[in-house]
């Protein structure tokens, strides 16, 4: 049989302050993720476009697969390392996951099929970066989601080659400006 504590007004109104500032710290700790993918993903995205467009090398994809599996470990270290976990947190690290698996099924179809990924992954990096945003209740990360959504119909319009282009910039709207945002921010 479970004893029940008494807390008196004072050690409440603590405990209160303490599970509040930990959820604060714990939104403001995301920036982290969004920097780092919005970095390898950005630096992959001009990688791949001027390996293409000035060189003859075959194999121009590759900052792509080398850049994701290293953010990948540094991704699963960092969330192995955390010592605890908020509703939120495990909700987000859930959401993320299940996209991962969208990530790479598009990439193998889009491979598959000889097409570019990108307008494809964009729509689930909206997904993504909108529920998060939602759930964080940081509207800087539901601006990013929007931008990835117009970002996927441009690329309907433009050449492959340049649709690399157009990915890395919307990385930089849709994940730095809004990690950089949140890393700096008073929440």
């Amino acid at each position: 049989m479970e004893k029940e504590i008494k807390l008196t007004p004072e050690q409440s109104l603590k405990l209160i302050t303490e599970v509040i500032n930990q959820t604060k710290e714990n939104i403001k700790a995301h920036s982290f993720i969004f920097l780092l993918w919005g970095w390898t993903l950005a630096s992959a995205s001009i990688f791949q476009f001027l390996i293409r467009t000035k060189t003859d090398f075959k194999y121009y994809f590759l900052p792509f697969p080398i850049l994701v599996a290293i953010a990948l470990i540094v991704t699963i270290n960092y969330n192995r390392n955390k010592t605890s976990e908020t509703h939120l947190n495990f909700f987000l690290k859930k959401l993320w996951m299940a996209l991962a698996f969208g990530f790479i099924t598009i990439v193998f179809v889009s491979v598959y099929q000889k097409i570019e990924p990108f307008t494809y992954t964009l729509i689930l990096a909206a997904i993504g970066t909108t529920v998060s945003g939602m759930a964080m209740k940081f509207k800087p990360l539901m601006f990013g989601g929007v931008c990835f959504l117009i970002a996927s119909i441009c690329c309907v319009f433009i050449t492959d080659e340049f649709k690399v282009l157009l990915h890395g910039f919307a990385i930089v709207v849709g994940y730095l400006i809004p990690g950089y945002i949140l890393k700096n921010s008073k929440l």
